[in-house]
């Protein structure tokens, strides 16, 4: 697990991929058990150590990710995050090709069965909202930078899958993924106030090296 930054307040990791934020019932090692561990050892810590979860990505999803390491602390960033406060930018590939720059908004609703989410109308979903910018398109591979406005389940990947551009190895909404493949969707940027001095601060994390991110270097 990679520190981004820590002070008194704040933990920014690097979240590895295929990693869950919080345990799951896979009870695979999760990341913020792997915080917990880390503030345990290194400030020698007897019992229980407190690091609040604000919010999460999906599993599949490296990058950028946040944890509170007191509650006044954890209590601020959730605020932040109800007013809109936190910037959060992505980098994915998607398969297919879409106009330069555009706003993408619909109504997604969750099956809670099948843990599947889908486009339907305004009285049955939640509103979210997306903007996007194409970077580079190779074949049938474009490179897209995105700024995520709302935050709903599998928002990104539904978004685009749905206008038949899914992610580059997202075998959930494109079945047509080949085995072994890796969602290709990055959490590169994240900015927020500080949740004491409210200074406006930014963390990045750098795109992996491996396919398809490494057709665009």
């Amino acid at each position: 697990m990679k520190i981004i930054y820590e002070d008194n307040h704040l933990l920014v990791v690097e979240k590895p991929i295929n990693v869950p934020m919080q345990e799951d019932e896979s009870k695979d090692k999760d990341l913020l058990s792997l915080c917990k561990a880390y503030l345990k050892e290194k400030y020698h810590k007897p019992g229980n150590v407190y690091c609040g979860l604000v919010h999460r990505l999906d599993r599949p999803v490296g990058g950028v990710a946040v944890f509170a390491k007191t509650s006044k602390a954890a209590s601020r960033l959730s605020e932040s995050i109800r007013t809109d406060a936190f910037t959060k930018l992505y980098h994915t590939v998607i398969v297919g090709n879409l106009p330069k720059e555009t706003t993408l908004i619909d109504y997604l609703v969750k099956d809670e069965k099948t843990n599947m989410t889908k486009v339907t109308t305004k009285d049955q979903g939640k509103y979210c909202e997306l903007r996007y910018e194409k970077l580079r398109s190779i074949g049938e591979l474009t490179l897209i930078r995105i700024e995520l406005i709302t935050g709903r389940s599998h928002q990104i990947r539904v978004q685009f899958s749905s206008r038949g551009c899914p992610l580059w190895g997202d075998a959930r909404y494109k079945p047509s993924s080949k085995p072994g493949q890796q969602l290709a969707l990055w959490a590169t940027s994240l900015s927020f106030p500080h949740p004491i001095t409210q200074e406006v601060m930014t963390f990045k994390s750098e795109l992996p090296r491996t396919q398809p991110w490494n057709q665009f270097e």
